[in-house]
């Protein structure tokens, strides 16, 4: 009994350095850790970074700081190469098989930091425009013009080009429309021009423009854009209240708007 008590003395004198040194290697990794972990929340929030994220990288940063000095205090009783060797390639494979989710989180936090896009805006993302419902950090959800919720993973819309339609205060409507060869250009610009300028949230700067740009064998072909305001009208209904105008004026002024006449020949049709 004695002698095994002397041995445990003995190991605990030997080992007194080792212990004191680990345990203040790991008091200071504690330390250390929650003050930067601190220092980056506040630089975080003082850049108006979304909570969320301000928690989350902050809880990274402390904990990846602890599991360092937790290793490097370990250190001091033995060799924790070879664990971590085998911690290395199980991490390698598990973060394989999960590729996709840590590329959609790792999108996730990106978004979040950059912003290109908050809560409540509309934007256009991989061929879909809507109004941003959500960002978490696997997806981003939306809601379409049709009503459709569209969940769309992080890394998609990261490396894809992002329209933040209200991040702009103006857009630009354009239309098209063929015209009579009886018509007289002049006239007609002149009638598109003033309907443009009654309808509410058009901007004078960038200017109408009016443009024919094609001469058919059944028509003229113009077309046609103009600048609006989205906080005073939407693109799409002044579209309509400019084209619902010059049809009005059309129809009292006979200017004609030709559509593709068939001819019916035995076993052929011909389209003018």
């Amino acid at each position: 009994m004695e002698f095994y008590l002397n041995q445990i003395i003995g190991w605990f004198i030997a080992g007194t350095p080792k212990l004191l040194s680990a345990l203040v290697i790991f008091v200071l990794s504690l330390y250390f850790a929650r003050i930067l972990s601190n220092v980056l929340k506040r630089v975080l929030q003082r850049r108006r970074a979304p909570a969320g994220v301000v928690q989350l990288l902050g809880q990274l940063t402390l904990w990846s700081i602890i599991v360092a000095g937790t290793i490097s205090a370990l250190q001091q009783f033995f060799a924790v190469t070879a664990f971590l060797t085998g911690l290395g390639i199980l991490g390698f494979t598990v973060g394989f098989a999960l590729q996709d989710i840590m590329k959609n989180f790792a999108s996730g936090v990106i978004l979040l930091l950059q912003q290109p896009f908050h809560v409540g805006e509309t934007i256009g993302v991989k061929g879909f425009d809507g109004t941003v419902l959500a960002i978490d950090l696997r997806a981003t959800e939306m809601r379409a013009a049709d009503g459709r919720v569209v969940i769309l993973p992080n890394a998609d819309v990261l490396s894809n080009p992002i329209v933040n339609y209200s991040r702009a205060n103006e857009r630009r409507v354009e239309f098209s429309l063929n015209l009579s060869h009886t018509c007289e250009p002049t006239a007609v610009r002149k009638i598109i021009l003033e309907a443009i300028e009654e309808v509410a949230g058009v901007v004078k700067e960038p200017e109408p423009m009016i443009l024919f740009n094609n001469l058919t064998d059944s028509a003229l072909e113009l077309n046609g854009s103009f600048w609006v305001d989205v906080t005073k009208n939407d693109p799409l209904r002044a579209k309509e209240s400019v084209l619902l105008k010059v049809k009005s004026v059309f129809k009292e002024q006979g200017i004609e708007i030709p559509h593709p006449v068939s001819i019916q020949y035995p076993g052929t049709q011909v389209n003018k």
